[in-house]
């Protein structure tokens, strides 16, 4: 998919950093999920149970306030190591919106931004659909709309290994000394529909920058990787185990502490905090095994020093950086790569 946009002229001036959004009040938590669900008929009773989770935490959702705080330590970092850009922030489905921010920068007389994506890994609903609505954006900002070009994947750049390595260190460190070489590490992240785990290396990403944190870690522990949060129609096969499923089979082997490391999300979000925290918590907690949650990379400086490292490899020519076989991710989705079913 190419960028649309003007044609490119001089290099790059400004930094767009694209999420997912989130409520920041009880009364937006309702017309958020209508957003998210736009055109998949969801039932409405089914939006109702899933706002639930919003208002017992509040009904606000952390994921706009941490892109606030990476956008800032991404601005440092841009600064202090160059290059020196504006910075614009915009969402999929809430404000500050996509749409609105690619708008305010053709106002501003941007003409050619890279966009680093918080999603690590590839697949239709990580990666495709982020590129799609980037061109959606675009194309409703009219001819004088910049070209929006993504930063690649990053699920194997050495700094974001180091920031979950370092993050799950951290959450060992909460098991008792006694117990901590028994610990067992659950990596998790969102589940897919199978069909849309076929047609992209969402799976192979995520074992392989799972095995990376292990070798990071520099010590042989049991781990195993497993998904959450799944929803839609029960019928259709989606990527398996659960964590639930897998926190019971560390129960049956009688290991009794687990640390649930959250690979697959860069931020804390209500399906990190809800799905996890209390749902994943309360169940190893039913079975008498004792629980810690690694933080996600949020703002970890390793964190905020990858995307510049990204931003420098398109602007300045510095070096590709990647660990494991994969090598690194291209700059842009293959034709063929993470589509929908339809097509």
């Amino acid at each position: 998919m190419e960028p649309l946009g003007r044609p490119p002229a001089g290099p790059y001036d400004a930094f767009l950093l694209v999420s997912f959004g989130g409520p920041e009040k009880p009364e937006d938590v309702l017309p958020f999920l209508e957003d998210v669900t736009r055109g998949r008929d969801i039932p409405r009773a089914r939006l109702q149970d899933v706002a639930e989770h919003y208002y017992r935490l509040g009904g606000v959702s952390p994921i706009n306030e941490q892109n606030r705080r990476l956008l800032a330590a991404i601005r440092a970092e841009l600064d202090a190591q160059g290059p020196s850009l504006p910075v614009y922030w915009g969402n999929r489905h809430w404000h500050p919106r996509l749409e609105d921010t690619v708008r305010r920068m053709a106002e501003d007389g941007v003409r050619r931004a890279l966009a680093f994506v918080t999603a690590g890994f590839g697949s239709y609903a990580s990666c495709r659909r982020y590129q799609e609505a980037i061109e959606r954006a675009v194309a409703a900002a009219g001819p004088e709309a910049p070209r929006v070009e993504r930063l690649r994947l990053f699920y194997n750049h050495p700094a974001f290994i180091e920031a979950v390595a370092d993050h799950t260190r951290h959450a060992l460190a909460r098991v008792p000394a006694g117990r901590r070489s028994g610990a067992a590490l659950v990596f998790t992240a969102h589940s897919v529909p199978q069909w849309m785990a076929e047609s992209s290396d969402y799976e192979a990403q995520l074992r392989e920058a799972a095995t990376l944190v292990v070798e990071e870690l520099g010590e042989a522990r049991r781990w195993e990787l497993a998904y959450q949060s799944r929803s839609g129609d029960p019928k259709t096969p989606w990527l398996e185990p659960d964590v639930g499923t897998a926190l019971d089979r560390i129960s049956r082997d009688g290991i009794t502490d687990v640390v649930v490391v959250p690979i697959g999300f860069v931020s804390d979000h209500v399906e990190v905090l809800y799905d996890l925290d209390i749902e994943a918590a309360d169940r190893a907690r039913a079975l008498g095994v004792r629980y810690v949650r690694a933080a996600t990379p949020g703002t970890h400086p390793a964190f905020a020093r990858m995307v510049g490292e990204l931003v420098r490899e398109r602007t300045a020519g510095a070096a590709r950086r990647a660990v494991g076989r994969r090598g690194p991710a291209p700059d842009s989705c293959p034709p063929g790569c993470c589509l929908p079913p339809s097509r």
